[in-house]
């Protein structure tokens, strides 16, 4: 959550926006004092169950959405050598 004045605020209007729209909720303040917020629209009651709560979630700052987005799932570590693996094939092969 990010505080921002009013002349500020005038000032660099579009990185607010920028930053609300990516969750975050910006508090403008008027001499110290919070007067308005700035969100990023709520989702639409079509939207599906789980971006309607991803978008709850978004709202209240538990959930901060990404900064880089993924072409396709992530890497995979290998989870055994492939000698190990071989041998685990052969080893069930053998009980047959």
């Amino acid at each position: 959550m990010q505080t921002v004045g009013i002349k500020n605020l005038k000032d660099k209007l579009s990185e607010y926006i920028r930053v609300a729209a990516s969750g975050e909720t910006v508090l403008v303040t008027d001499r110290g004092e919070v007067v308005a917020e700035i969100i990023a629209p709520r989702v639409t009651t079509d939207a599906s169950l789980p971006e309607q709560k991803m978008a709850a979630l978004m709202r209240q700052g538990l959930v901060t959405p990404a900064r880089v987005r993924l072409k396709g799932p992530p890497p995979r570590l290998p989870t055994m050598t492939f000698d190990k693996l071989m041998s685990e094939i052969e080893a069930n092969r053998a009980d047959r």
